[in-house]
């Protein structure tokens, strides 16, 4: 799939061709070629050319720099050409370069990635790495980078999931579809999230600004791919309008157990639409992610929220008091509800004997 060699003065006019940056000029690419590459390597890491195999045409670059010997840790870097992307390649260069670093005796290697970068922090797991937390403003424009790692005695990968993608990239049942909260989204999350109702409920209990609404959407698939959280939009299936979000939040993997929340738009309430997401989410984490048991909570006095949960088969157990923060520093009783697999089963053979 791909050949690894040195840097040439040949690839000069391919390397300007390939970089996003419409500043980068030819001095730039012969100043990396001619300098930057040999330091590299003479820093005791890497900087590789990824060459097509069958042309020798350069198609991008892999390293691996910042290189700590005390540590025997370094950061696996790579980039590929525009013509060149969505065949592999940043993830068999990722390999490669871990293959070298290991067999030199590495024993710990980074990858790092904007937060919003889901198709890299998609390299990392294929190439083995495991998500290890955020580096906060250790980016270029001081921007926070998920840490991925991978050690030398870590299987190759690619890395399992904790929370796989949706089969078809969506879930429906045809008359509510469930999809990814991508950056398209900010106008109407923030509407819904600026609601009173909705923004007294969330944690904080606060109204969001525009720039944090932006950045939750952008930075969404990198959450999921972390197995954190995974937010989802709410969308009516016959017009394909968004009407609410559904968030599920994987608080302890070691017992299985996750937390839903959800918030509708008035316009959409009252049409059972919440019901059906929430018994949509649930049979995949049951199914597909091998979630053991969903909670959720309510206010005391939203009898509409405790009937959706209800409806799905969850059961009341508990009255938590003073268990969230509210407006103005207080604090307020949080009404918790459980799902386990066999209550989704039972409600869903229920309904499946109703004429």
């Amino acid at each position: 799939m791909i050949h690894l060699r040195k840097f040439r003065e040949a690839d000069t006019d391919d390397l300007v061709a390939s970089q996003d940056n419409p500043r980068y000029a030819r001095s730039d690419a012969l100043h990396w070629i001619t300098f930057g590459a040999p330091a590299a390597w003479a820093a005791g890491g890497a900087a590789y050319a990824i060459a097509d195999p069958a042309t020798d045409r350069l198609i991008g670059g892999v390293g691996v720099g910042r290189v700590l010997p005390e540590r025997g840790q370094g950061e696996v870097d790579y980039w590929v050409a525009p013509w060149a992307r969505r065949r592999g390649v940043a993830t068999a260069a990722a390999k490669a370069a871990c293959g070298w670093a290991f067999e030199r005796g590495f024993s710990r290697l980074e990858l790092l990635a904007d937060l919003a970068n889901g198709p890299s922090q998609r390299i990392a797991l294929a190439a083995g790495f495991q998500h290890e937390g955020v580096r906060r403003n250790s980016g270029a424009g001081r921007h926070d980078l998920a840490v991925w790692a991978r050690l030398a005695d870590d299987p190759p990968g690619p890395t399992a999931r904790l929370l796989p993608d949706l089969p078809g990239g969506a879930l429906t049942d045809g008359a509510v579809t469930l999809r990814p909260v991508g950056p398209g989204d900010a106008d109407f999350l923030h509407g819904l999230m600026s609601l009173p109702d909705v923004a007294g409920t969330s944690l904080p209990p606060v109204v969001p600004d525009r720039e944090e609404i932006e950045l939750r959407c952008a930075r969404a698939e990198g959450h999921w791919l972390a197995g954190e959280r995974l937010s989802l939009v709410i969308v009516d299936a016959a017009t394909g309008i968004p009407a609410g979000e559904l968030g599920l939040y994987y608080d302890d993997p070691r017992t299985a157990e996750a937390t839903i929340g959800y918030a509708m738009l008035p316009a959409w309430r009252g049409r059972g639409m919440p019901t059906r997401a929430v018994r949509l989410l649930a049979r995949w984490a049951f199914t597909e992610a091998g979630i053991g048991r969903l909670s959720a909570g309510t206010l005391p006095g939203n009898a509409a929220s405790q009937r959706v949960l209800e409806k799905a088969g969850f059961r009341r157990e508990g009255y938590l008091r003073g268990r969230l923060p509210g407006i103005s520093r207080t604090r307020v009783d949080d009404v918790l509800f459980g799902l386990l697999a066999e209550d989704l089963a039972r409600v869903q053979a229920a309904r499946a004997m109703i004429p």
